[in-house]
């Protein structure tokens, strides 16, 4: 099949047969994330023991909205007031209650972060001012091609906020997403959700989780999703499998393995454009461009290996590897300026290729120490990775307005391009194959001074070689970069339950990108962006099921390249952007029948670049953002939730030249739990009807939010 063909239905399906009779049983060796493993058996532990009641139907025997502890932001089991910065959890219970399907969803209770349009094919978060489409993780390892994410697999999100380049590596300059997925864990479930909604909303997930033996579980999460849209012509297919497999060698070592196979297909929609510095008044549901010519495909296979072993003495040893197969197209006919005086929309269009095989291993040794009075928890780490990327780029040409045309228009009210579209190379198009390879250590010391004061110092040196081969003209270009990355953090408790701190953080982008294509060679000798944040925060656990964050930060972006006005041969490195601002949370029981997730976030932003724009405002940065979600269970049978989602206006891009107006959203749902293994859910979100723009990619490409959407649940445990 050649790449740049949409596949069939009929292949879909083949795939899917094939896969249904003669993959389960070879799959039934792979995957795991083993970090989670003694958690996992806690947990275990903890169900054993709990006492059984008949016929008593709970509503509300989901998940509390609440985390308490962390693996990935320190790599060691870290109660989250004890990590000296902003983390939001994102919980299976809240995921489950707001039948949350991607990404989007996610970061809408998250404060601090936007998410993007993406162009219509890719997550695209904002995270405190900086727009990412790579720094995405997966239990602790690298997922950075750009594509929509699902949430079929996983138990719960985890985005921490500022740079955590002294865990992660390069990027995470303003943030990070890590999805912690299911494993595993000798308990068995057997659950099927089924969800239909407005437009053709139409998913089917399942969780079949079994022990083999005292030493073997075995774990499947599946998912299907065949679904329309609110906008026109807009369509989605989408279809995935995660076996994994936990086997205990002995009391001490335990492996894990686990496989993901994934695909996605949808129409590529980049919304509408701007007039007079407002997104253009059309019905929500108006495409424009062409739809045709607009698709996208991904694919990918993961295959996962963990290796835990556990000393006499109590130190612990963990050996991550992973393999990713990426295949990525994405092609668009999309909208540009609007003309008022010819009341005609510029078109144009172009396609893009990217494929990538990840090769990422990751050893960690933790262990504790005492000095006299003084007690250490020791991070040793080695990490090696592997990134191999080909991207292939063609310009959309338009016959009927000439040879060479590279754009036409659409004369409204026809929004709909009908005429031939071929797409060939433009002579600036990329057709690249670069190489990255990264060698990293890290030593990080969490210090116990006292009940009161607590310590976390820390740094990660990185070796970052790229290397690019230009297809086009048979040119190389390469760089290397090392790359110091420390974390400070100071904790102050006056009491068990409350924690202040104070940190300090730097992260690197080097000049590969995110996305490792943009290395060339006017910028591979130039410094690599540095992002580092300063912040102020307190945690306080307000009883058991409940707990508050608060957090003052500055983050400064540097070392951006701009052309230097006195030779345009040569670059500058500047100071970028600033943003500042504070975060506000609060997760868990506030009853025993009551939870909450709320959030809110305050910011300020600034271009701090030479030239027109300095000053002005960071694109889709709003300066107040405020999320609720309540869950009340009346009796063990019923339960509703109500919740509201608030963001002011924000400039679209840094030129500041489009608005997009403030907004609330008010959501709802209601549960009902027909027996022990029966529950159904109602959800309706944008309750009002409100009409909003939810987010752009440019100031031609701003997305309409959907109106009023109904989603009915059923989920069925066995």
């Amino acid at each position: 099949m050649s790449h740049h063909q949409r596949p069939t239905q009929s292949a879909r399906l083949v795939r899917a047969v094939r896969l249904a009779l003669y993959g389960f049983p070879l799959l039934a060796g792979l995957q795991a994330y083993s970090p989670l493993a003694l958690a996992q058996e806690s947990a275990k532990e903890s169900a054993e023991k709990a006492e059984t009641l008949d016929q008593v139907i709970v509503v509300g025997e989901r998940q509390t909205y609440q985390i308490e502890r962390t693996t990935t932001a320190t790599k060691t089991d870290t109660p989250l007031r004890d990590v000296p910065q902003s983390i939001t959890m994102i919980a299976e219970g809240l995921i489950d209650d707001r039948a949350m399907q991607n990404m989007a969803d996610v970061v809408r209770y998250v404060p601090g972060v936007q998410m993007a349009q993406g162009e219509g094919h890719r997550d695209a978060p904002i995270l405190r001012g900086n727009t990412s489409t790579a720094d995405f993780f997966v239990n602790g390892l690298r997922d950075d091609v750009q594509y929509f994410r699902d949430l079929y697999n996983v138990e719960r999100v985890e985005v921490l906020k500022g740079p955590s380049g002294m865990i992660f590596g390069r990027g995470g300059a303003g943030g990070l997403i890590n999805r912690v997925t299911k494993q595993a864990d000798w308990s068995d479930t057997r659950a099927l959700n089924l969800t239909m909604g407005s437009w053709d909303n139409r998913r089917l997930t399942g969780d079949y989780n079994h022990a083999l033996s005292d030493s073997a579980a075995f774990r499947v999460t599946g998912l299907y999703e065949d679904s329309g849209s609110y906008r026109d012509h807009v369509q989605l297919e989408r279809w995935a499998v995660n076996p994994t497999l936990n086997f205990r060698a002995s009391e001490a070592t335990t492996f894990a393995f686990g496989y993901e196979h994934f695909e996605d297909d949808r129409t590529v929609d980049r919304g509408v454009p701007s007039f007079l510095g407002k997104p253009l008044q059309t019905d929500e549901s108006t495409f424009f461009g062409q739809p045709d010519n607009s698709y996208a495909y991904t694919r990918v296979d993961a295959l996962k290996a963990t290796v835990t072993h556990v000393f006499g003495s109590g130190a612990r040893l963990v050996n991550q590897t992973s393999y990713a197969d990426y295949d990525k197209f994405y092609q668009n006919v999309f909208p540009g300026a609007y003309t008022a005086a010819t009341n005609q929309v510029a078109i144009s269009g172009y396609n893009n290729l990217t494929t990538r095989e990840n090769l990422l291993n990751q050893t960690d040794l933790t262990f504790s120490a005492q000095t006299g009075s003084v007690g250490h928890e020791f991070l040793v780490g080695m990490e090696l990775n592997r990134q191999e990327t080909d991207n292939l780029r063609q310009t959309a040409f338009f016959p009927s307005v000439g040879a060479n045309a590279t754009s036409a228009v659409v004369t409204l009210p026809d929004t709909i391009y009908r005429g031939p579209v071929t797409f060939r190379p433009n002579a600036t198009d990329a057709d690249n194959h670069s190489l990255a390879r990264t060698t990293a250590f890290y030593l990080q010391d969490q210090i116990e001074f006292s009940p009161q004061w607590q310590a976390i110092l820390g740094a990660r040196y990185d070796r970052f070689d790229a290397d690019l081969l230009n297809h086009r003209n048979g040119s190389t270009v390469s760089s290397s970069d090392d790359l110091v990355s420390p974390r400070a953090g100071l904790i102050y408790k006056p009491q068990e339950d409350v924690s202040l701190y104070a940190s300090y953080t730097i992260a690197y982008v080097p000049r590969a990108g995110e996305q490792l294509a943009s290395l060339t060679a006017s910028n591979r000798a130039l410094d690599p962006e540095e992002f580092t944040n300063r912040e102020l925060g307190l945690k306080w656990d307000i009883h058991q099921r409940l707990s508050a964050t608060a957090a003052i930060y500055r983050l400064d972006r540097s070392n951006v390249a701009i052309t230097d006005p006195n030779n345009p041969a040569q670059s500058l490195l500047v100071d970028g952007q600033r943003v500042q601002g504070v975060e506000l949370g609060l997760a868990g029981q506030v009853t025993e029948s009551w939870q909450v997730m709320a959030g809110y976030a305050y910011q300020e932003s600034e271009v701090q670049t030479p030239g027109s724009q300095n000053g002005n405002k960071l694109g889709q940065v709003p300066k107040h953002a405020f999320s609720l979600w309540n869950r009340y269970d009346f009796t063990p049978q019923w339960g509703v939730g109500l919740g509201a989602i608030h963001q002011d206006e924000v400039y679209v891009s840094t030129d500041n030249a489009v608005v997009l107006p403030r907004f609330t959203r008010f959501d709802a749902a209601v549960f009902y739990a027909v027996n022990p293994n029966l529950r159904l859910q109602l959800n309706l979100e944008n309750l009002s009807d409100k009409r909003y723009f939810a987010s752009a990619h440019s100031n031609n490409n701003i997305l309409p939010a959907s109106p009023r959407t109904l989603r009915l649940g059923l989920n069925v445990h066995f």
